[in-house]
């Protein structure tokens, strides 16, 4: 969170701005201002006595002053008064000069909470309950348009006020590449907000949201996703699509064409893909050829697809030959990633995952390998606050090259490290094989054949070997498969004019494309490789 931007917390009256932005200020080490006891303090009166002796205009004004003054200072967390943000010019500084949060409550017990509260001025009169409700409803469409928006009902104070901090804290990325951009959301606590953070990021998106999900993470977190999408606003319905590598197919997209045109949707909907990479492979194919093509977000679930399939715009499918030789690039217009949800991941998942991190590490993230080298990963590794800021950097190895080469005809090629044999493990296995560990082999291939180059020393070799076995990750490859990699290699999409381009590390932050690799190199190091399997 940027210590030199405000926090306002705001909403209608009874649902615990004070309480909550205090219990926030003090979580955070800031200043806590509540803006009704700031306005007595500078007046000399009470809010009820201002309007009972001044009128509402007197105080409105003293109000917009003292807002003018505390949003040009820095740092500090204050809670509103209920209709402050009424006014379009104090709405425009609080967005512009910080992060805005609203709490709500359902009618029942804001009533409860209202009905035991005296002293407030705007509810005087033989019917408090109904001078509230007619002011939220005036209010409504104001508290609508804001952020942020986090139920207090039922909740403890320490509770909501948890909540804001994770969403006050959330990174934005933004990737920019064929001439446009796209923010990509990254939070703790964030999947419940997506409705929000759909809103902020302004798609154009005028019918409904089709949330293409699998049943291992649809029961987990579906309808957590479609309540937040429709407590904002959005119709969400639901595509199921079976789970795994081997369902990566174009009769899973077919599937997915089916049920868009049974819930009629058309080229002012959105598809949303929650899952892994899969899902969001097979989900954005079919957004890319829908219609010509439809809104596409991305919410990925696990730690692969957080940090290399959700962002860049490539998706597609695989056909019996090889993976991925049937696609489109179509570059998501949101990614929302919540690390949370990897409290829930297999740790055969999470492993996958960092597998990718490793290789983003040797492309361009020396203080990430150096991390992973220095410190093996298991689940702790995940169960601290440094998720989000370990998934960013990660993360931003692919955003920098991907902004440099966004349809893969130069520097992007790099993101293949490991993939070439990686690619072929996997086909050969059925897809058995997890993408993660194909990657790792690839990897060790691809070190050792930049060694018998001589474009490196086997000091790398040990060194990339070492870190893959600390986590867990395979260095040798499966005997059985030797025979049958060359073959799946010639059909690998990244051939070019005939010849397999390798990727192949020089050191850490090094590394280059290469297209003339002896084919005797590559057969020597993957038997070698075979032997040391047993």
């Amino acid at each position: 969170m940027d210590s030199r931007r405000n926090l306002y917390i705001t909403g209608f009256m009874g649902v615990g701005k004070s309480s909550v932005g205090s219990a926030v200020a003090e979580r955070l080490g800031r200043r806590f201002v509540d803006m009704d006891r700031e306005i007595e303090s500078q007046v000399g009166k009470s809010i009820a006595d201002i309007f009972a002796q001044d009128g509402e205009d007197v105080f409105r004004d003293t109000e917009a002053a003292v807002f003018r003054e505390l949003s040009g200072r820095a740092g500090l967390v204050i809670a509103t008064g209920g209709g402050t943000l009424v006014d379009p010019e104090n709405r425009t500084r609080a967005l512009e000069s910080g992060t805005v949060v609203c709490l709500t409550c359902e009618t029942e017990e804001l009533a409860r909470r209202l009905r035991v509260e005296e002293g407030r001025p705007l509810l005087a009169g033989d019917d408090p309950w109904a001078a509230a409700a007619a002011l939220l409803g005036h209010r409504a469409v104001m508290y609508a348009d804001l952020p942020w928006h986090i139920d207090s009902t039922t909740r403890p104070v320490e509770e909501v006020a948890e909540d804001v901090v994770r969403v006050a804290s959330a990174t934005v990325l933004t990737a920019r590449h064929g001439g446009s951009e796209y923010p990509i959301w990254i939070g703790s606590g964030l999947l419940a907000h997506l409705g929000d953070v759909v809103r902020r990021a302004n798609l154009d998106v005028r019918t409904e949201i089709v949330i293409v999900s699998n049943p291992v993470v649809h029961p987990l977190y579906g309808e957590v996703a479609r309540s937040s999408l429709q407590a904002a606003g959005y119709e969400a319905g639901t595509c199921i699509i079976p789970d795994g590598e081997q369902y990566k197919t174009l009769d899973t997209v077919r599937g997915i064409y089916e049920d868009l045109l049974q819930k009629r949707l058309d080229r002012g909907g959105a598809v949303l893909s929650l899952g892994g990479g899969v899902t969001g492979d097979v989900a954005g194919f079919a957004a890319a050829t829908y219609l010509r093509g439809v809104h596409l977000i991305q919410v990925p679930t696990t730690l692969l697809s957080m940090i290399d399939a959700s962002v860049g715009g490539k998706t597609g499918v695989n056909l019996p030959e090889g993976k991925n030789l049937v696609g489109a690039f179509k570059r998501p217009e949101l990614v929302v990633i919540d690390p949370r949800v990897l409290g829930t991941l297999p740790e055969e998942e999470l492993r996958s995952g960092v597998a990718e991190m490793v290789k983003h590490g040797i492309i361009g993230d020396r203080a990430t390998f150096e991390e992973l080298e220095g410190r093996p990963y298991d689940r702790t590794f995940w169960d601290t606050g440094k998720a989000a800021d370990r998934i960013a950097r990660s993360l931003g190895v692919k955003i920098g090259i991907v902004e440099q080469d966004p349809q893969e005809i130069g520097r992007r090629a790099v993101l293949n490290l490991g993939h070439t044999v990686g690619h072929a493990l996997e086909a050969l296995s059925g897809y058995e094989l997890r993408h993660g560990d194909a990657v790792a082999i690839g990897l060790v291939a691809a070190v050792r054949i930049a060694c018998r180059q001589g474009l490196t020393s086997s000091g790398l070799v040990e060194r990339i070997e070492r870190v893959l076995r600390r986590n867990n990750l395979p260095t040798s490859c499966p005997a059985r498969r030797i025979d049958g990699v060359e073959a799946a290699m010639v059909r690998d999409k990244k051939r070019a004019d005939g010849v397999l381009r390798w990727v192949l590390p020089r050191g850490i932050g090094d590394v280059i494309v290469a297209n003339d690799v002896p084919p005797e190199v590559v057969r020597e190091v993957l038997r070698d490789m075979g032997a040391r399997s047993g």
